[in-house]
């Protein structure tokens, strides 16, 4: 399917019987079997606002990366999920891996020395205490790992994709829970994303938190810190990369974007409470939302990713 001629910025509401988007884009409704651009303002499909801070926000020793770091971070994995997937995965260095005492012998953790092991990865153990002081998450369930940081994919490269498969990526507008974020980059995966777009600042990055609310996922699901999410919007457009957003009071639902899902595209999700800002949804192609036939209004921004990307994801399966 071709794309339209790459938009150009303009005014919100300027859209008028022309068949133009508010960014003098052709409207993608112009040719047969496009879905076109929601010219409602809302905000994004999510949750309540987080509730008391985690361990890793009260903590004064950072750990991984907190928002306005510099990279991914990732360098201290906790769980036992996650700490056998660095293992299994075999991306980036494990510096240490720390067990506790009590564990010794333990079958629960029985596969980690042994892939420790043969990695020639060195563990030690170490008491309960000492290793839940230096945990940052919740529940480390004994287990905590020390490790390079997470590196960088390339976004030219999540742009082209390959071959064989079409850009699939999702970008985040700003959230900053890392359970959310952790449970996000778990669904990625599990759906098949080619990639997954971080804002640089004001968004939380991978914590100990994320890396085992994520299962693991983070050493599978390439990530690139993004300076600005509206310009990298743009860059995606001229890739001819499809936008969509994720904003519960959309005119149109997730459902009817099937034909624009098996092209190359970019879900995206808004911040806890606040939805996507008014900028970033101005620059995505279209906006949807997923249809709420209960009485609460709207799904944690998690829940969200899970619906929406399994959705996509059933369009791309679709046998031609």
């Amino acid at each position: 399917m071709s794309r339209p001629p790459a938009r150009k910025p303009g005014k919100p509401g300027a859209s008028g019987s022309q068949g133009k988007s508010s960014r003098g884009r052709p409207a993608p409704s112009a040719k047969p079997g496009r879905p076109a651009p929601s010219s409602k303002q809302g905000r994004s499909a999510r949750g309540p606002m987080p509730g008391a801070p985690s361990r890793e926000h009260r903590s004064a020793k950072p750990s991984g990366a907190s928002p306005g770091a510099k990279g991914l971070g990732g360098r201290q994995v906790e769980g036992r999920q996650a700490v056998r997937e660095l293992l299994m995965a075999e991306r980036r260095k494990v510096h240490e891996i720390w067990v506790s005492a009590e564990l010794e012998g333990d079958a629960g953790v029985a596969d980690i020395v042994e892939i420790a092991a043969a990695r020639r990865v060195p563990l030690r153990h170490v008491a309960r205490a000492k290793l839940e002081h230096e945990a940052r998450s919740e529940a480390p369930q004994g287990v905590l790992a020390h490790a390079a940081e997470l590196p960088e994919a390339d976004l030219g490269a999540l742009m082209r994709g390959t071959a064989k498969t079409k850009p699939f990526l999702v970008a985040v507008d700003g959230v900053t829970d890392p359970g959310n974020l952790g449970a996000i980059i778990r669904n990625c995966d599990a759906a098949g994303v080619t990639g997954l777009l971080l804002p640089r600042h004001r968004a939380v990055h991978i914590t100990p938190t994320v890396a085992k609310a994520s299962a693991g996922a983070i050493e599978y699901v390439p990530m690139v810190l993004i300076p600005g999410l509206p310009a990298t919007l743009k860059q995606l457009s001229d890739h001819k990369i499809w936008t969509v957003g994720l904003d519960d009071d959309a005119d149109r639902d997730i459902y009817e974007i099937a034909d624009l899902a098996t092209e190359a595209v970019c879900l995206v999700l808004g911040a806890e409470g606040t939805g996507i800002a008014r900028l970033t949804r101005e620059r995505c192609d279209t906006v949807v939302s997923i249809p709420m036939l209960g009485r609460v209004s709207s799904l944690n921004v998690a829940a969200a990713a899970a619906v929406s990307l399994f959705e996509v994801t059933r369009a791309r399966r679709r046998p031609s």
